[in-house]
């Protein structure tokens, strides 16, 4: 069972609580190029991402914030490292939320600057912590980035922010090592009601990455565990929300866009299966109502096997037969067989 956390609202959009799990991405543009980061954002919200993250590295960047936040339409947060000026300037310009370590910009009067400003913009502050840049005397401690060592980071930046009379936070424990990671998210879990922001960091490319994601993310989703999410990616950001939302949809808590099961294929396949499957799911990405739609290599077992589909396929010799909740609805040539299942999907 989800444990219910405190509420925090990133630019409208809920998180904690029983809202849904939000999904999130990063640009991976220069900040400072304007077009160029709202073009990629804009493409982000096309395919279905909730909030978004740009890195701001300097004060040029930290002045485009507000004029990308003028360009889009979902909540825009800052990723700022040390310098607490950028905080305070992004905060000016209207951002709506900000990701930062408390205790690795400065003085205490430095982060009560950061804080009074985002108790004045209402803008949220999430922890990051991150397993490659742990806190010297942390790493010392535990060698490592542990389990322990990661929970430990966040409880003292969560401590400084506490101190300070502020409460509006989400917690973020990354490391690319799924086990330590699950470790991490589940301890801080237990002893907190600060929502979480989950996900597995620098996990690979799109193929591998998505992999350890779906394990990672997967996991703690499956216990309750996550108020937001990141797949991490190396490559066009666009797949980072392809992902997420098939882990949410595989786990049951997401049921929009058309989800396709298939069959692995055997000795009795009498069709090209792999490649009417890889056509299949291309056209139907584009699909926004929550649909299931079988491919299944024989007609001897497809419809029972995929009688949860909502429509779908299924190859014999020389023709195919479409079905429906394992209920067979008509035989066509099997050249035809993708077109006639396109025009099915079309009526529903």
């Amino acid at each position: 069972m989800r444990k219910i956390k405190r509420v925090v609202n990133i630019g409208g959009v809920l998180i904690g609580g029983d809202n849904p799990v939000a999904i999130q991405s990063m640009c991976n543009t220069d900040t400072r190029n304007v077009n160029a980061t709202v073009n990629q954002i804009s493409a982000l919200e096309d395919a279905g991402c909730e909030i978004i993250r740009v890195a701001v590295p300097d004060m040029e960047a930290a002045a485009a914030v507000g004029k990308i936040k003028r360009r889009i339409h979902i909540p825009l947060v800052a990723d700022i490292h040390f310098d607490y000026r950028l905080a305070l300037e992004v905060m000016k310009q209207g951002v709506d939320k900000v990701r930062i370590n408390p205790g690795n910009i400065g003085d205490k009067e430095r982060v009560k600057q950061v804080v009074d400003m985002a108790k004045e913009h209402s803008v949220p502050i999430r922890i990051g912590v991150n397993g490659g840049s742990l806190e010297k005397p942390i790493l010392e401690k535990y060698k490592s980035p542990t389990a322990d060592a990661l929970v430990e980071s966040a409880l003292g930046h969560v401590k400084i922010l506490h101190e300070l009379d502020f409460y509006d936070i989400v917690v973020s424990i990354k490391v690319s090592d799924v086990p330590q990671m699950l470790k991490a998210y589940q301890k801080f879990d237990e002893i907190s009601d600060i929502p979480l922001h989950i996900g597995v960091t620098e996990a690979g490319t799109v193929k591998q990455g998505t992999i350890k994601s779906a394990v990672g993310i997967g996991a703690l989703l499956s216990q309750g565990i996550g108020d937001t999410m990141r797949v991490s990616l190396t490559g066009d950001p666009v797949e980072e929300i392809a992902a997420a939302y098939s882990i949410q949809r595989v786990l049951g808590l997401r049921q929009t866009g058309a989800e396709l099961v298939s069959c692995p294929t055997c000795g009795r396949t009498r069709i090209d299966l792999i490649s009417i499957a890889n056509e299949v799911e291309k056209r139907i990405q584009s699909i926004k109502k929550p649909i299931k739609v079988a491919v299944m290599g024989c007609a001897v077992n497809g419809p029972g096997e995929a009688r949860g589909a909502d429509i779908g396929i299924a190859g014999g010799d020389g023709v195919g037969i479409i079905f429906s909740h394992g209920e067979i609805l008509r035989k066509v040539p099997q050249d035809k067989i993708v077109e006639e299942l396109m025009k099915e999907i079309e009526r529903l």
